[in-house]
């Protein structure tokens, strides 16, 4: 995968806005990830501020992260800790639903290439489905009610 991949809000949301008939910029935040092996918070924060100079004016919230470093402070956050994801791929796979487990990127072709390691059905069924690999049943059950709450169609399976 290549080092930038557009996540969760510029992708699942604007599926289920499509899905739910809600205006493409309704609820979106755009996450980007990337993995680079400098674990420092400097480098996470020039590359965030570049980022946002990229991408100044847009009218979404840009959240950038290194998934190299979220080992770092996952344990004080979400009070578990965990190994060192070894790439994107790895991070991806253990988001919290297997719609939201989603990244797309350009890949060296300049094609638009995605991961998605539980498929895409759930993404275009509007199904939230617990992905049990690293979450708890609190972390899924406050994101499920909180997307719900945005969507109410949504179909939400549990724990």
């Amino acid at each position: 995968m290549s080092a930038l991949c557009h996540t969760l809000g510029s992708i699942t949301q604007s599926v289920w806005n499509a899905l739910f008939h809600q205006t493409p910029d309704y609820g979106s935040d755009v996450d980007i990830v990337y993995y680079d092996p400098d674990l420092s918070v400097a480098k996470e924060a020039a590359t965030q501020e570049k980022i946002a100079q990229q991408l100044a004016g847009n009218q979404y919230t840009i959240d950038v992260k290194n998934e190299a470093r979220v080992h770092l402070w996952y344990a004080q956050r979400f009070g578990k800790t965990i190994t060192p994801y070894q790439s994107t791929e790895d991070a991806i796979s253990t988001w919290p639903t297997t719609a939201t487990a989603l990244g797309v990127y350009i890949d060296e072709n300049a094609r638009l290439q995605a991961f998605a390691p539980y498929g895409l059905n759930d993404l275009f069924m509007g199904i939230v489905r617990p992905n049990k690999k690293l979450i708890t049943a609190a972390v899924y059950q406050a994101k499920a009610h909180k997307w719900q709450q945005k969507w109410p169609d949504l179909t939400v399976v549990d724990w």
